[in-house]
């Protein structure tokens, strides 16, 4: 099938399009960057700042979903963007909305006030960001670590498994840090012995199989249709949303003495990050 030919001012008007959402983009994460800075600043010492004492987590939050959100739009058309963020996003925030009412799939969570404003009376509005953090970025880190399978005919699968394993593990180095240390939610007690820094073990089960459901609704968006050269640079943007986030949740742990959290967090972002540079050297 020939091509349609792009007149010259399309091809302008692509051109710009990309610089203006490389020039966002650049902006997005420099603000992300200031917030985890705060973020970090406050839990090694207290820090004085103006209005609520919670903003920079908030403000990280946003500005972290957004800047991933650019970074796919650098792939992908807008709207594929916008249909996998709103399935994500959906789908994760549905989730934890029916386990704050009845503690399916994820175990008796009560989010607190100081987790802000809810959707529906039940959900912070920052869960299904957070949603969108994890199940992007470790996407975009399966992606580097199984760079030099990308032509193996089971390639798909695969990154649909890393991807969710990925997820969970973002979620166990998460759960101390949001309930132990920021005080985000809280755990009721289970029938069940073993719990990780009091949350149900039937919570990472549950995040696995959320993942899992998200993913087979949001990968047609996220495949691209464009063909790619094996020489393509490599996206390391998720592996440093990825690493900064479990340096902050490690951060919490050592200052709350929450010593299996934070030496998970050590040894899963030192694999993790080999395998991905790694993967991205191919």
């Amino acid at each position: 099938m020939n091509r349609i030919p792009q007149s010259g001012s399309t091809r302008q008007t692509i051109n710009t399009t990309a610089q203006l959402t490389l020039v966002f983009g650049w902006l997005v994460s420099a603000l992300a960057l200031v917030s985890w800075l705060l973020v970090f600043g406050g839990l090694v010492s207290p820090l004085h700042l103006p209005g609520n004492a919670g903003w920079p987590d908030a403000v990280l939050v946003l500005t972290t979903a957004i800047a991933t959100l650019v970074s796919l739009a650098r792939q992908l058309p807008g709207q594929n963007v916008i249909l996998a963020a709103t399935v994500i996003g959906f789908i994760g925030g549905s989730a934890h909305a029916l386990g704050a009412a009845t503690a399916i799939p994820f175990g008796p969570i009560n989010f607190a006030d100081n987790a802000g404003p809810k959707l529906l009376g039940l959900v912070p509005w920052s869960v299904p960001a957070v949603w969108i953090i994890a199940i992007s970025n470790s996407r975009g880190v399966a992606r580097l670590i199984l760079r030099p399978w990308r032509k193996v005919r089971t390639y798909g699968f695969w990154l649909l498994g890393l991807t969710a394993t990925l997820a969970v593990l973002f979620a166990v180095a998460l759960d101390p840090f949001a309930a132990q240390v920021k005080r985000y939610w809280l755990w009721q007690p289970t029938k069940f012995p073993f719990t990780w820094h009091g949350a149900p073990l039937v919570n990472f089960l549950g995040w696995l199989v959320i993942a899992l459901l998200i993913l087979a609704f949001a990968t047609p968006a996220l495949i691209s249709k464009q063909p790619r050269s094996r020489q393509s640079p490599p996206d390391y943007q998720p592996l440093a949303v990825w690493l900064l986030s479990l340096t902050l949740f490690a951060t919490g742990g050592i200052v709350h003495k929450l010593w299996p959290a934070t030496g998970f967090c050590i040894i899963t972002g030192t694999i993790v990050g080999c395998f991905a540079v790694r993967g991205a050297r191919w």
